[in-house]
């Protein structure tokens, strides 16, 4: 899971809301063009890669993600805080499978065992194997991320074999390389490409390469 900043939310949700004038209405009531806005802004502010997983995204292949569930808090609907893009998507009765990330989690949430790809900190609750595995890092956010991993279904073997070729290929990139260089790496990894893009599970790699390359 990487960390996600958010942005400033787009100017046709806020007019949306706005119009609401706090009425709360259904997720199938939601304006397509403003709904597309909100797309754009999400994949852009991630990176185009899944809030959850970090595969990558397209607006094709993802839906809109309500962290905390709409079925729960009716009246964060349309917040756009509370939304964030994750993979599989718009179908919510019949996700592609094996079932993972948003589609998996569906209406589970949990004040103090879910980890939110929001919290700054999100990252250093878990760690990587070589194989691709994702377990929780020890600490106050252990029980957590165990609990998210297994909600979302994130070390399930196809998860795996995505991170473990991201892993291989980083580590083949760096072969031969002198700690500065791959400190370079590293830096490189951490942005976004030009596109405004990121390397999917790129935070699995720079987490390799700290811990098993430097």
């Amino acid at each position: 899971m990487k960390y996600i900043q958010k942005n400033q939310e787009p100017r046709s949700l806020t007019d949306w809301n706005q119009k609401l004038g706090g009425r709360i209405k259904d997720w199938k009531s939601f304006n397509k063009s403003v709904k597309n806005d909100v797309y754009e802004s999400l994949l852009k502010e991630q990176g185009f890669i899944c809030a959850y997983c970090s595969r990558p995204i397209i607006r094709t292949n993802c839906h809109i993600e309500h962290y905390r569930p709409k079925s729960v808090y009716k009246e964060l609907t349309f917040t756009y805080t509370n939304l964030i893009a994750s993979c599989q998507g718009e179908d919510e009765k019949k996700p592609r499978t094996p079932v993972h990330c948003g589609h998996k989690k569906g209406a589970w949430y949990d004040e103090e065992l879910t980890v939110s790809p929001l919290d700054p900190e999100c990252e250093t609750y878990f760690r990587y194997t070589g194989s691709g595995e994702i377990a929780p890092a020890q600490g106050v956010k252990e029980e957590a991320a165990k609990t998210t991993i297994n909600k979302l279904a994130l070390d399930i073997d196809k998860l795996r074999r995505l991170r473990r070729t991201a892993i291989d290929t980083a580590i083949q990139i760096s072969d031969g390389l002198n700690e500065t260089e791959i400190q370079q790496l590293i830096q490189g990894y951490q942005k976004p490409d030009s596109s405004g893009r990121l390397t999917p599970f790129c935070h699995v790699i720079v987490y390799t390469l700290q811990q098993f390359v430097l």
